[in-house]
């Protein structure tokens, strides 16, 4: 899991993220000074890239876990002090225009510094600050920085705290969804998350033209992780944001109906027609505001974008979504809301969508994508609009994380994959089951000890 080019989840250094209850347990009901010593060190090997081992098969009692909960993030905690790396400036007020920057890794990205703004507006409400990471476009990228800490001062979307990055480098690297930037996400979220400042259910994306096209791909791929997101000025062809991901990921989408530069104004409008036929099936789901603005180009009125977001909050493990994983910049994800990719039959594109019912089982229906190009632009030769095929999968292994939230534990469970039956039980917990779930998304929000494999 810790190698970029054979999967797409998190990186060694991000994936045991980000908050107390993150690691929670893996310590023994009684731990000592020699255990703390112990997770500080194996803490500290993962922080470095080590693939050592940590894990029993050990049950777990719900009150040893609530037990440990303290130790488990001090040690994590000063692992994670002693981790020799660039961190985040002391958040102070954004209006004071702190900033720092990060060395990008070369094998990702060479001579690549990522600059970046930090900084709150207003007092830490009791969950913590919603943060917002804006994305800027693709002018003069000192420029395009400029602007986006003015932006972050005149928008009326306090109380909250801004993340502005620069683009490190430009020409063909000038891309916000590449490995490079990737990386420099993910390290964001284990630090902020480090910092218990911010709510993890409020976190947003949104970013204008090229930041446009960035927020657009990465509300997407990322979309378990974002409260809501807000792409301007941009449009992508959907086969490099399937729209399907964003079932718990409300999407504002301004776009000026006379940009017609990079056919905008057309993926913008398809993007909205997805948007809504999805919603139209699943009506509780696929939230979204995708607006053509009458009478402009690719510059629009930006303020309308925050404060909507901030409405909306992440719903971290929702009883139905789908997922579409696919490939952005040669990596994919293998881990979703609680879905856990062990096998895939198809090499392009998978889709799954998962169903918790009343009835206390689990529907999963799994297909593997075909996408058939309906629509080339005459200048570039770009496919930009598809259909696409679905066919159910024959084969695959996946392992299911669980809570209360979604099952009955207490109950059995069955679970069926393309509706055939694969699993019906009591499912167990272990300690290995937390770790899993934690070395996959290192989220507060998903501290699953449940968890059961399945094959078809």
């Amino acid at each position: 899991m810790v190698q970029l080019t054979l999967r797409r989840t998190w990186t060694a250094a991000a994936k045991y993220a980000f908050a107390a209850c993150a690691l929670c347990a893996m310590a023994t009901p009684a731990s000592a000074a020699g255990d703390d010593e112990a997770l500080i060190n194996y803490f500290s090997a993962r922080l470095n890239g080590s693939e050592e081992a940590f894990s029993q098969n050990i049950p777990v009692e719900l009150s040893q876990i609530e037990a440990q909960q303290d130790a488990v993030w001090q040690a994590w905690a000063k692992a994670n002090e002693a981790f020799d790396e660039e961190r985040l400036i002391p958040l102070d007020e954004l209006s004071l225009k702190k900033h720092s920057s990060w060395t990008l890794p070369a094998k990702l990205e060479k001579n690549a510094v990522m600059n970046y703004y930090y900084g709150k507006k207003g007092a830490r409400p009791e969950a913590g600050y919603p943060l917002f990471l804006y994305l800027h476009g693709s002018g003069d990228k000192n420029n395009e920085w400029a602007n986006g800490i003015k932006f972050g001062n005149s928008f009326e979307d306090g109380p909250s705290v801004y993340f502005i990055p620069q683009i490190p480098n430009t020409g063909d690297l000038y891309r916000w969804w590449q490995k490079g930037k990737q990386w420099a996400w993910e390290k964001l979220l284990r630090q902020l998350y480090l910092t218990g400042d911010i709510d993890p259910n409020r976190i947003y994306f949104f970013g204008i033209s090229e930041g446009g096209y960035g927020s657009q791909r990465l509300a997407s791929f990322y979309a378990d992780y974002w409260a809501a997101a807000g792409p301007m000025a941009g449009g992508e062809p959907l086969i490099n944001a399937p729209v399907e991901n964003l079932a718990h990921v409300p999407l504002s989408f301004l776009t000026g109906d006379r940009d017609f530069m990079f056919y905008r104004h057309l993926l913008t409008k398809t993007t909205g027609e997805k948007l809504d036929s999805m919603q139209r099936i699943h009506p509780n789901e696929y939230v979204h505001r995708v607006k053509l603005l009458e009478g402009y180009g690719h510059s629009i009125d930006y303020t309308p974008t925050t404060p909507w977001l901030a409405q909306h909050k992440r719903n971290a493990q929702p009883r139905h979504f789908l997922w579409e994983n696919f490939e952005m910049d040669g990596l994919k994800r293998n881990a979703f809301y609680n879905l856990q990719v062990l096998e895939e039959e198809d090499e392009f594109r998978t889709k799954y969508e998962f169903t918790a019912n009343a009835d206390n089982s689990i529907d999963i229906k799994v297909d593997a994508v075909k996408y058939n190009p309906t629509w080339k632009d005459p200048r570039w030769g770009i496919n930009m609009l598809f259909s696409k095929e679905f066919t159910p999968a024959q084969h695959g292994h996946l392992r299911i994380f669980l809570s209360d939230q979604l099952v009955d534990l207490k109950k059995k469970v069955t679970v069926r994959i393309n509706g055939k039956e694969v699993f019906n039980g009591k499912v167990k917990s272990s300690k290995k089951n937390q770790k899993l779930a934690h070395e996959l998304w290192g989220d507060p929000m998903r501290n699953f000890k449940h968890a059961v494999e399945v094959k078809w």
